[in-house]
């Protein structure tokens, strides 16, 4: 195993796996472990209570069925944990202190609404462009505010722009200021924001990969600039497809499509579900019954779309217990 490089799977705990997630966890688990690397799970449950440990053991169970392992994370635990964000609070507040020190942190007192105002410039990816209207407060006038409202903690970005190569998408840049403006490291109700989470957790375990949805993508840029901030290097991105319902919707928890629940009580093992999976990211001609292991040899990032996948209706119109394999080779 190459103790320099390291991939993670890191999973929000709010209900069962989606293909979608299925989907990541495989292109994750391969790339590293075809690279002879370790293989980090990082629960991501910022939000304690929208993700209850449950869920989370059960997410394991998931993933395992799959036949998808780790190294290290989860339950299993592991010298660079913890490796469940809500147990890391401590650690990010070092991170936050950092940020402090620097003088790049200001409190914002803005509420929901007025950052989701109609007049307020709103990003690609719905996301709102902060009008830096707390960036001037004196120390004053914040501490008035702070009487009457808990501010969140907000960082000051530069007249800078952020380029990098993403080994799925290709070149990409994006000016800090213009497309994504002072954002929130740690929310007013001190759940500390998924930007600094994460990288405080990549940079602790040591990651050197990181593959994930393309929806992410624009969110790389804000974590790169914290990797420099905080005095780490960042590690390479990879941003896969998503995969989308036939009707060109995104896959959702919510709509439990095709969730693993589904999918475990439906089908045997999950070699006809691999298959499939590897058959629609171009790593294999048709779709076969075939396992992570079996695939291992086969994988090749250069087959991975960059554009949205859609799954084919008959997925949804037939359940899994009946999904046909021979009869979709040639769809």
């Amino acid at each position: 195993m190459s103790k320099n490089i390291c991939g993670r799977f890191a999973p929000t705990p709010s209900g069962r796996m989606h293909l979608g997630n299925v989907l990541c966890a495989l292109l994750a688990w391969l790339s590293v472990r075809q690279q002879g690397g370790r293989m980090v799970l990082r629960i991501e449950d910022l939000d304690a209570m929208r993700c209850p440990r449950q869920y989370a053991d059960l997410l394991e169970e998931d993933i395992l069925w799959l036949g998808i392992d780790w190294d290290e994370g989860g339950s299993k635990g592991g010298p660079r944990g913890p490796y469940y964000q809500s147990e890391c609070a401590p650690l990010y507040e070092k991170a936050l202190q950092k940020l402090r020190e620097k003088g790049l942190l200001y409190p914002c007192f803005c509420s929901r609404a007025q950052l989701h105002a109609a007049s307020a410039p709103h990003l690609s990816d719905g996301q709102v462009l902060y009008n830096g209207h707390c960036r001037s407060l004196s120390a004053e006038e914040a501490a008035q505010l702070s009487k009457i409202r808990r501010p969140a903690d907000r960082l000051r970005v530069p007249d800078r722009t952020i380029t990098f190569v993403d080994g799925c998408q290709g070149p990409y840049t994006e000016s800090l200021p213009l497309e994504c403006g002072d954002f929130l490291v740690r929310r007013s109700d001190g759940v500390f924001a998924y930007q600094l989470a994460v990288v405080a957790d990549d940079a602790r375990m040591g990651v050197t990969e990181v593959v994930r949805g393309k929806d992410l993508l624009s969110s790389t840029a804000r974590q790169i600039y914290l990797f420099e901030l905080l005095g780490y290097p960042p590690p390479h991105y990879r941003h896969i497809p998503l995969l989308l319902a036939p009707d060109g919707r995104r896959l959702s928890k919510r709509d439990h499509d095709l969730s693993l629940e589904v999918l475990r009580q439906s089908l045997p093992d999950a070699r006809p579900l691999i298959g499939l999976l590897a058959f629609l990211c171009g790593q294999l001609p048709r779709p076969e019954p075939i396992s992570p292991r079996e695939l291992l040899p086969l994988f090749c990032w250069d087959n991975v779309p960059k554009e949205n996948i859609r799954i084919p209706a008959q997925w949804y119109q037939t359940p899994p217990q009946n999904w046909n394999i021979s009869a979709l080779r040639n769809r």
